[in-house]
């Protein structure tokens, strides 16, 4: 399969979103993308209970083990590779999970603009100042 450069939303490489469970469209622990990955697995998101129902409610049950697929199934807290629109389709509903943008994949963007994302960061990354609180 081929793969698009590893770069994130602020500019850097790639970091590594989650490994336990493994994420990512290549089941490799990162967000990465590519042509074969329709869905644009790119946003690396803490997912949260209310995301979990969110995400249920819209067909897509992450909370359910599936060990057929090697799936253990989400809990709150997970770090997992959300595909951008749902992560962007969830920010509309009011249930959009945090995301770690160092671990989010600059394709992201081509579907969720980059101040949401910012607003919505675990943490800020170096040298960006935190949005204010609201």
């Amino acid at each position: 399969m081929a793969r698009d450069p590893d770069l994130n939303v602020v500019g850097g490489d790639l970091l590594p979103c989650g490994t336990d469970p493994v994420t990512g469209f290549f089941r490799d622990g990162c967000c990465a993308t590519g042509p074969e990955d329709l869905g644009s697995h790119t946003v690396c998101a803490i997912v949260t209970d209310e995301f979990l129902g969110f995400s249920l409610r819209a067909g897509n049950d992450l909370s359910t083990p599936r060990p057929e697929w090697g799936f253990p199934g989400l809990v709150a807290g997970d770090r997992w590779c959300v595909c951008a629109e749902r992560w962007l389709e969830a920010h509309r509903a009011g249930v959009a999970p945090t995301v770690v943008l160092g671990a989010t994949h600059a394709r992201a963007l081509e579907v969720v603009p980059i101040e949401l994302l910012t607003a919505a960061a675990a943490e800020p990354p170096r040298g960006v100042a935190p949005p204010p609180p609201p």
